[in-house]
């Protein structure tokens, strides 16, 4: 059987690392997966706001295209999660690679709502389950003292996708009639490269201790040491894996009692936080266009407000390991909560611009160090589990944000509109004060 030496062996030994560029391998391979994602999720605001004057749709069908793809995101978490802690890390990515490229590419085919929506949910299905399980993978292999800053850095590759998206958005959608159908064509060719470069990657050691697969676990971590020029003084395990006496991955082990208050912090924050980011930068360009400006000049608005996501990673990522966990959260999140009654309330075109910008720098650094949150909060046979399911949780409040706005723009305009979001975000900064600090700590492996 695996014991807890064999596993923290493993754990110490990838702690003692310094970054190498095996590290940079698996930061650079699940990072290009992340900004694939993002741009797809970005795509779906701009094709949005083209379909609706295109299709004629109403505000509440319109909102039903982001709110299919939430709907397949939050079961594809949850799935993805206990699907990861099963049979590793590095297949569950492929397979929703592969998913979610076949479903964006069909998508550009369709000729009606109702396909649309189908392939949005299924699209979801790929895109939520990957996104927990690249953050715990990464977190997996990196070491404790960087742990957080490479979490943050893996989840600004998002900023890279969004930004990409938006430019596609720009460019692309409103060229002709068939604009958006080229956008997901796009937003489907890079999934094949990286559907190759992921099955490149190694799978988690720490994954495969936990399974009794130590002889895998320790010759992985031999070229992670052979990398930073070390040569390792842990003898190497038998050939013959250990026999099973593997903990089963329950959900209901998320709420005993030494998990269930921190638990219940991260769903109540993943919940906050989505709400209020998919909310409002999947309806930016709607909106934008609906208070006069034409669709070429709120895709560039929006292209500029995402420029803003890049320096709120940068700054999280430095002040996640200066500050910690918790206080970079609660301090970003509040600063969210702000710039969202600002945006709500801009007039004139500088006003917007710099008040989306605010909202873009803060959002965006707050989910950065929620990404590296996450999977610190659970042990290694728990981790993707506990992320995929804190991350359905939020996919639940993703789906119902988009269907809130047209109301809530109905009953107040944008300032009642951000003003929700904003006290969403103040839920937040309360919900994060009772994360567990784990600034420089060693992931938890039972």
């Amino acid at each position: 059987m695996t014991t807890t030496t064999d596993v923290a062996r493993i754990a110490d030994r990838l702690d003692a690392l310094p970054f190498t560029r095996r590290h940079a391998r698996v930061l650079g391979g699940s990072g290009l997966g992340w900004a694939l994602d993002a741009m797809d999720v970005g795509l779906i605001s701009f094709v949005i706001a083209a379909l609706a004057a295109q299709w004629q749709l109403a505000p509440t069908e319109a909102s039903w295209i982001a709110s299919a793809g939430f709907a397949g995101m939050a079961i594809g978490a949850s799935l993805g999660g206990l699907l990861a802690d099963r049979f590793g890390r590095r297949h569950v990515f492929a397979l929703t690679l592969l998913v979610y490229g076949l479903a964006t590419g069909a998508s550009a085919l369709v000729g009606g709502l109702a396909a649309l929506l189908v392939l949005r949910f299924v699209v979801g299905l790929g895109l939520g389950a990957e996104l927990p399980v690249a953050s715990t993978y990464v977190s997996e292999f990196a070491p404790a003292r960087m742990r957080g800053r490479l979490i943050v850095i893996l989840e600004a590759f998002w900023a890279v996708g969004w930004t990409a998206a938006a430019v596609i958005g720009y460019l692309v959608v409103p060229t002709s009639a068939d604009g958006w159908r080229w956008a997901f064509a796009l937003g489907a060719i890079p999934a094949v490269y990286a559907l190759i470069v992921r099955w490149g990657l190694p799978e988690s050691p720490r994954w495969l201790a936990s399974r009794g697969r130590d002889a895998e676990a320790s010759a992985i971590v031999r070229d992670f040491e052979a990398a930073a020029g070390r040569v390792s003084l842990s003898p190497a395990p038998a050939i013959e894996e250990r026999a099973g006496q593997v903990q089963r991955t329950r959900v209901r082990d998320l709420w005993a009692p030494r998990l269930r208050a921190r638990t219940a912090a991260l769903w109540v924050l993943w919940f906050c936080v989505n709400f209020s980011y998919y909310g409002a930068f999947i309806w930016i360009p709607t909106i934008l266009v609906s208070q006069g400006y034409d669709l070429v000049r709120s895709f560039g608005f929006t292209l500029v407000i995402t420029l803003a996501q890049l320096p709120g990673y940068a700054v999280a990522a430095w002040l996640i390991e200066a500050w910690g966990r918790r206080a970079t959260l609660a301090a970003f999140l509040a600063g969210s909560a702000v710039a969202a009654v600002f945006f709500g309330t801009a007039s004139g075109e500088a006003a917007v611009i710099a008040a989306g910008m605010a909202l873009s720098f803060f959002n965006l650094g707050a989910w950065g160090a929620l990404y590296a949150a996450t999977p610190e909060t659970y042990p290694t046979p728990l981790r993707a589990t506990g992320s995929g399911w804190a991350a359905g949780v939020g996919r639940i409040a993703s789906i119902v944000a988009p269907l809130s706005v047209p109301p809530l723009l109905g009953l107040g305009g944008a300032p009642l509109l951000f003003i929700v979001f904003a006290a969403f975000f103040a839920v937040a900064v309360v919900a994060a004060l009772f994360l567990r600090e784990q600034r420089g700590r060693a992931l938890a492996e039972r």
